[in-house]
């Protein structure tokens, strides 16, 4: 377990000694930049008096997406690209249903699919009959017109929150027939020669821990998950917790304390692609913004944990 623990500090140490020598280009963006404590994203351009949350960036940290609620509409994703060192106002993304709505979009870790949920009519079909996953191809002329995941995806009325690692293997909110939405779980979905055959519910390590379990971020070495869920011995309404993967076995997921975790509902958290910064939505009800806060100390503390249970 120590050879483990100091492995990952190494590792992480490697990591951010890198990536504060070439500074993110998130600093055009917003330059009162977090430490310890999590702050307002992007205040007054992407965090507005909207419902915001769901936010993802492409590898090179020039592009990103995000998810937006105006009171009394839809959701929506708008999307903003750092041109000439400055990020124009958020629009709508190219995508935008004309029918249903769309939502919670990621880029992959290699920057070459951009993965969404939609609610809008499936191919040859004159209504919505879901909430579906769609994805859009990286080109040499930009993103492609998205289409539908292919089955056995097509076999879920509901899968959100989609992320994937850097081995194409995806992970997923979704339930069997007849759950209620407090009882949908994680699952994922393994690449095997580029084609998806099943889809699998995690292990309980995972999924037993509490309600309304859902968002789950994977890193893209698969070295942990970071998801939500209600618990009684939870901060609020929802909260953020972690759970690593040792050895293909995933460790029983941590809250991610009182700093990250309010009385109000914590959920739909990604990192940054250099790994230096957390995301996450806060709020309750139809208000609630993007925040995010340095990730560093926040792993380097969970993993000291592990290795002291």
């Amino acid at each position: 377990m120590k050879a483990l623990y100091s492995t990952l500090l190494f590792l992480i140490f490697l990591l951010f000694s890198c990536k504060k020598e070439d500074p993110s280009n998130l600093r055009f963006l917003d330059t009162n930049n977090p430490i310890d404590t999590p702050l307002v994203f992007g205040e007054g351009i992407i965090s507005t008096n909207s419902y915001e949350f769901a936010i993802t960036f492409s590898p090179e940290m020039d592009e990103l997406y995000f998810t937006r609620r105006k009171p009394g509409e839809d959701n929506k994703i708008y999307t903003m690209k750092l041109i000439d060192g400055k990020w124009p106002n958020p629009e709508p993304a190219f995508f935008t249903a004309s029918e249903g709505w769309d939502f919670e979009p990621h880029i992959s870790p290699k920057g070459d699919k951009l993965y969404f949920g939609s609610t809008r009519p499936l191919p040859n079909s004159l209504k919505s009959n879901g909430l579906h996953q769609w994805y859009s191809k990286k080109t040499q002329n930009g993103w492609s017109n998205p289409v539908p995941l292919e089955p056995p995806f097509m076999d879920k009325s509901i899968i959100m929150y989609l992320t994937s690692s850097e081995n194409g293997n995806l992970y997923f909110t979704t339930g069997e027939k007849g759950d209620k939405p407090e009882d949908w779980l994680i699952y994922n979905s393994i690449e095997e020669k580029g084609q998806y055959k099943s889809i699998d519910r995690m292990e309980n390590k995972i999924n037993g821990s509490g309600k309304w379990v859902a968002h789950s971020y994977i890193a893209p070495d698969e070295s942990y998950m970071i998801y939500d869920f209600k618990s009684d011995s939870g901060y609020g309404e929802s909260d953020l917790y972690i759970s690593f993967n040792q050895n293909g076995s995933w460790t029983k997921p941590q809250n991610l304390g009182p700093k990250i975790n309010t009385d109000k509902s914590e959920m739909a958290a990604s990192v940054s692609p250099d790994g230096q910064y957390l995301f996450f939505h806060r709020g309750g009800n139809d208000t609630g913004n993007i925040y995010w806060v340095n990730f560093e100390p926040i792993i380097e503390h969970l993993i000291k944990n592990i290795n002291c249970n």
